[in-house]
């Protein structure tokens, strides 16, 4: 049964959910959401629909799989992941979120020009603590990939993107993301939705940042 997988048209809370329906060759369809135009940025499309789906707390991303209808993207990645390793994969959840936070509220931000030196001077230290948390695992649970890789994934290549040539980046974080890529799902990424952007359109920073114009892209 081909599932459903409801978000906006961008990368998001729904990347790490389609690397792992990827990795798990599920079949599965996409409900992308399209914001309108600046400057109201219209978001009926899905507000249209969304107590149409049957889903007990509307949000997104959710996924349809028959009479099971999830939201919350953790909810999802743990059902579709479920093991008995869940608590060094919960102990990295929250600083992890964090991150990815920290640079989505950059990014929207209309002071970014301002914010961005004090968010780079923070980065480092953050990232060293993932790097000491993976050690010299080939993932950061165990030698098997678990949810919260598809999650870290996701996270650190966005850090990849805003900052190409970050040293932290480099060791084992790198070495992960590469390991990722080859093996992390049954082809090598980019996955076969490769090139949702990062962000809405109201976030202008991300895109005015001086990225390579494939990473713009993401």
């Amino acid at each position: 049964m081909v599932v459903t997988l409801g978000y906006w048209d961008i990368r998001g809370l729904a990347q790490a959910i389609r690397l792992l329906l990827e990795y798990t060759e599920t079949p599965y369809k996409e409900r992308q959401y399209k914001a309108g135009p600046a400057p109201d940025f219209d978001i009926s499309d899905w507000t249209n629909e969304k107590e149409k789906l049957g889903l007990d707390f509307p949000n997104l991303p959710y996924l349809i799989d028959g009479n099971t209808k999830l939201t919350q993207s953790n909810a999802i990645l743990r059902k579709k992941t479920q093991n008995g390793e869940a608590a060094r994969g919960d102990m990295l959840e929250p600083p992890a979120w964090i991150m990815r936070h920290g640079l989505h509220r950059l990014c929207y931000n209309p002071d970014f020009e301002k914010l961005k030196p004090a968010y780079l001077e923070q980065l480092p230290g953050k990232l060293r603590q993932l790097s000491r948390y993976l050690g010299t695992r080939q993932w950061f649970i165990g030698n098997k990939l678990t949810y919260i890789d598809f999650l870290a994934y996701d996270i650190l290549d966005q850090q990849r993107m805003f900052v190409p040539n970050c040293p932290e980046l480099q060791g084992n974080l790198g070495q992960f993301l590469q390991r990722f890529e080859v093996r992390g799902t049954p082809h090598p990424c980019p996955i076969s939705t490769p090139m949702l952007p990062t962000f809405h359109p109201i976030s202008d920073p991300m895109s005015q940042s001086p990225l390579p114009s494939h990473h713009r892209a993401l």
